[in-house]
């Protein structure tokens, strides 16, 4: 008998425990225990609500998660999903591009909220660690993931970008940015836009040693001078001409391109970081220009094998370029000059009819060759241009850069310094970076802030 007791108590117990809860998880999700309530504090509730009713808890983030959207603009959204859950992706139906390529698409539908240049998109900048791809958005979202077919999803690394910059730089212009990402060997380098004095900018360089749970940066490279956003010698400023390409060249050195953020004199002074490309020590923080005389280089690639440096160069309207560094011209006593702004294949914004030109004409020619006038001409030059970025090797003698413009790539073959086959695919969208990996090309696509992946055959 005291058994039965015992076990019809014990049963008792368990289901009024489990009315209990239930009531009190009804009662609590309609607002009907404010009386109880009164009595806890804050964090107690936060407490119950995340240990005692935890899908309770996970419903309310996730209901305030899908209403941020409503209740802040893009640009802040995106610093607030750096404490927020993982970053989601959902996979498109293979896209079949010209020339028999073939695309999947990975959407991120969580995180990547602001282009660098279309609030409605999302721009970021991918490598790789190990089996992982590494995705960095423009405002300090870090993820990394692989698999994507069956993870769906990219997990964030904790990191502390945003005393680089942050918020407040961001709300001066959408323009100031992350520029690039490099994983390296466990080190991450991340270039960004630098307010080195108040609004006076200059592109800069963090790293640190990479870590999956927790990145914390410090400053390897900041220039002295930097570039006024109001009061400038030309009276004309872009954030957007910045360069930031980061890329390795030996073990000891990254380089690094910086543009000229409109005050175009700049790309010809050899006392002047900006319109250059230059080799920064990443044990002495020192650097040294290796070539000059260029505008906004978007992209970087070191051929190891045959010695020369790639670089893409934005030109103004019209006169995008692919140019040659000969690795061993670097540190001798001329720096290659690329000829910008004396020489381009393109014209001033509103060209040479336009009044307000006639001495910016003068001042900045943009002759139609660069040889003439003692600088060295573009591997190819884009006229009209194209939007050109990044740049990478994908074969013996195969190469392909990308377009944000004309949102395609371009295969082309590179033999004796001339190039040859040009092929464009058009993608549909901007494609801001470019990775080649395991014989996969992999594309950061800022129109809808996603990830292009293409199979190549080798």
């Amino acid at each position: 008998m005291k058994m039965k007791m015992k076990m019809k108590i014990i049963l008792f117990s368990i289901v009024f425990l489990i009315f209990s809860y239930f009531s009190i998880n009804f009662l609590s999700k309609n607002n009907k225990l404010g009386f109880l309530l009164l009595f806890l504090t804050n964090e107690q509730i936060h407490l119950i609500k995340k240990y005692i009713f935890p899908y309770r808890f996970i419903a309310d983030q996730q209901y305030k998660i899908n209403n941020l959207e409503e209740l802040v603009t893009p640009m802040e959204l995106e610093t607030i999903y750096r404490s927020l859950p993982d970053i989601l992706l959902k996979k498109s139906e293979e896209i079949n591009l010209s020339n028999n390529y073939v695309m999947n698409k990975y959407k991120l539908l969580n995180g990547f909220y602001f282009g660098i240049n279309d609030d409605h998109a999302g721009s970021g900048y991918i490598d790789f660690h190990e089996d992982n791809i590494i995705v960095l958005s423009v405002r300090g979202v870090l993820v990394y993931g692989n698999n994507f077919d069956k993870s769906f999803k990219l997990k964030q690394i904790k990191n502390n970008i945003d005393e680089f910059i942050n918020l407040k730089h961001f709300k001066k212009s959408h323009k100031f940015s992350i520029k690039d990402l490099l994983v390296h060997e466990g080190t991450i380098y991340v270039s960004y836009t630098e307010e080195i004095k108040e609004n006076c900018w200059n592109t800069s360089v963090i790293y640190a040693n990479f870590d999956y749970q927790d990145t914390v940066f410090e400053k390897l490279f900041s220039s002295e001078e930097c570039v006024h956003s109001q009061n400038n010698k030309d009276n004309e400023f872009e954030a957007l001409q910045s360069g930031g390409r980061v890329i390795v060249f030996d073990k000891e050195n990254i380089l690094l391109s910086i543009g000229d953020y409109r005050s175009r004199f700049l790309a010809q002074d050899k006392r002047s970081v900006n319109g250059k490309i230059i080799k920064i020590s990443n044990t002495n923080f020192n650097y040294e220009i290796i070539s000059m005389g260029h505008r906004n280089p978007q992209g970087l690639y070191f051929d190891k094998k045959k010695n020369f440096i790639l670089a893409t160069d934005h030109g103004p309207d019209g006169g995008d370029e692919i140019n040659l560094i000969e690795v061993s011209e670097i540190s001798k006593n001329e720096i290659p000059n690329y000829g910008w702004p004396i020489s381009s294949a393109g014209e001033h914004y509103g060209g040479r009819d336009k009044k307000e030109n006639i001495e910016k004409y003068k001042k900045y020619p943009l002759y139609k060759s660069h040889s003439k006038y003692g600088f060295v001409e573009p591997l190819k030059s884009f006229v009209p241009s194209i939007g050109i970025s990044e740049i990478v090797k994908i074969g013996k003698d195969r190469y392909v850069v990308s377009s944000l413009k004309y949102q395609s790539l371009y295969f082309f073959e590179l033999k004796n310094k001339k190039i040859n086959n040009i092929e464009k695919v058009e993608v549909g969208e901007r494609i801001r970076d470019l990775v080649f990996n395991n014989e996969v090309l992999y594309l950061f696509m800022e129109s809808s802030a996603s990830i292009g992946v293409i199979p190549l055959k080798s």
